[in-house]
């Protein structure tokens, strides 16, 4: 076959253009109401997680991560960046750095994640961060959603999960716990209420008086 029959094939260029020149409705993300139904887990979903992720090679950090990140509403990001000089064990107290630009706070800390955190350091005693891979380097937020979404098939949950849904159950959990809009957006560090209020629509028990039995 000559050269001047021979049809060259679509240079990377060409084929970026080709990508570029599709219609914008095939290149926009699909909706998170059309991926799932809800945006939050509820509290037996974040314990069912919890319960799979023990099962991990490294459950005891995974189950801790996904833990702490419900109970004190972090962002992945915000998980993946702790410091140990961000717990203070004398005083049970996380201080949460917020990214975001999302006001710090500073947290109780329970006896159970107490416990869990000074296991945690007993297992990586070098590591200025609390959460570390095998190879002793700190997380990604991408590494950390991977757990959750796992943890979550493993459980049989049956709404696909991701890393954020964690700060959104701590939300909807005070919520339907009765705390008040103002307590929320401090714990969340929330800078504007609207995205506080949110938690405070989903809560159930606005309506628990509506009909009795």
């Amino acid at each position: 076959m000559s050269a001047s029959n021979v049809v060259p094939l679509p240079s990377r260029n060409i084929q970026l253009l080709a990508v570029k020149n599709l219609k914008p409705a095939q290149l926009v993300r699909k909706p998170n109401s059309e991926l799932r139904t809800r945006e939050y887990l509820t509290e037996t979903e974040v314990e069912d997680l919890i319960a799979a992720a023990k099962l991990n090679r490294h459950g005891h950090r995974d189950s801790l991560m996904i833990l702490l990140a419900y109970r004190h509403g972090l962002r992945a990001s915000e998980l993946v960046r702790l410091h140990w000089e961000q717990i203070d064990f004398k005083g049970a107290r996380i201080h949460v750095r917020r990214v975001k630009n999302s006001d710090d706070s500073t947290h109780p800390l329970t006896g159970k994640e107490l416990r869990a955190l000074r296991q945690e350091q007993r297992d990586n005693p070098n590591s200025a961060y609390v959460f570390v891979s095998e190879r002793g380097t700190p997380f990604n937020p991408i590494s950390f959603s991977q757990i959750v979404e796992k943890a979550g098939i493993k459980a049989g949950l049956e709404i696909k999960c991701h890393a954020h849904m964690l700060r959104h159950a701590c939300g909807y959990k005070l919520a339907n716990d009765g705390q008040d809009t103002r307590s929320i957006q401090s714990y969340l560090g929330h800078r504007n209420i609207q995205n506080t209020t949110i938690y405070m629509q989903l809560a159930s028990n606005r309506f628990n008086a509506f009909f009795k039995d």
